[in-house]
């Protein structure tokens, strides 16, 4: 696997450039045309910052086959979901459930 590669093919399907990712990370552009271009090596954080604004997680970065664009909306709804209690995580799959009908 490539991974600069498969992280400007990621950026690109989500219509971000470069300067975007920089803008939004903090991660110089020389930087990324690195890591995108194979010629620097990412830390896991950086790889991190890189990967947030394109909605995936390491696991999904790493992946070969497709992988899932989260939208804001979900994105949203599963952090909420991690913070609330075991008891309203069960309601709120119920509802969810009853609201797919």
């Amino acid at each position: 696997m490539n991974l600069g590669k498969r992280l400007q093919e990621l950026r690109e399907a989500k219509g971000l450039t470069r300067y975007r990712i920089t803008q939004i990370t903090g991660i110089s552009g020389e930087h990324i045309k690195g890591i995108e271009e194979g010629t620097q090596q990412p830390t896991i954080e950086t790889l991190k910052k890189m990967i947030e604004p394109l909605g995936i997680t390491l696991a999904e970065l790493f992946n070969e086959g497709e992988s899932t664009f989260l939208s804001e909306k979900e994105r949203q709804l599963i952090q909420n979901f991690r913070t609330i209690s075991e008891e309203k995580a069960d309601a709120l799959l119920i509802i969810s459930e009853a609201l797919k009908k």
